[in-house]
């Protein structure tokens, strides 16, 4: 996928976090863009290691910076958070001009909106790791991945690993759906 494609749907994405209420930091967008590539398939080309707070994207970080200084992307305080990532008129331009990229990936832009808007960068932290977990082939028990969540996050609890898990769980059943 090229960059312009690339950042439409970065900014599409931005746009459907703030608008259902996300302060839609840097966290929300990685996480958000870890979830619409390896769970829904959107071939945005990021490459994902797990890092400090689960799956992170080197690549990904590069992309928001270029599309700030392209001015696609505005940084807006957000006190007492870090700031938040918005589009600009030229970001929602950008966008009409794919309009079948986005056309083509609005379900699945639309359903990582809904299940992750709302949550806190903890909790991204730990259903993005749960993910990983469960997609790098470690899909065991409830109770053998949250064990592994704890292992590579010791900062993690077992018992929120385990919601964290099944939370997961719920939402791949969902995206089955999409």
């Amino acid at each position: 996928m090229n960059r312009l494609k690339q950042a439409a749907i970065l900014l599409n994405i931005a746009g459907k976090l703030r608008s259902k209420g996300s302060w839609c930091g840097e966290t929300h967008l990685q996480k958000s863009a870890y979830f619409l590539q390896e769970l829904l398939h959107v071939p945005t080309e990021f490459g994902f290691i797990l890092y400090k707070h689960g799956p992170f994207s080197f690549d990904l970080r590069d992309a928001l910076t270029a599309m700030r200084a392209d001015r696609l992307l505005d940084l807006q305080p957000q006190e007492p958070y870090g700031p938040s990532l918005t589009p600009t008129e030229q970001g929602i331009a950008l966008q009409k001009l794919y309009p079948k990229t986005l056309r083509m990936h609005q379900k699945a832009i639309d359903f990582v909106a809904d299940k992750l808007a709302d949550r806190s960068v903890s909790e991204l932290e730990k259903l993005a790791t749960a993910l990983y977990v469960t997609l790098q082939g470690r899909r065991g028990s409830v109770r053998r991945r949250a064990s592994g969540i704890h292992d590579l996050k010791p900062h993690v609890s077992v018992d929120d690993a385990k919601l964290a898990v099944r939370s997961v769980d719920s939402i791949i059943a969902e995206a089955q759906h999409i």
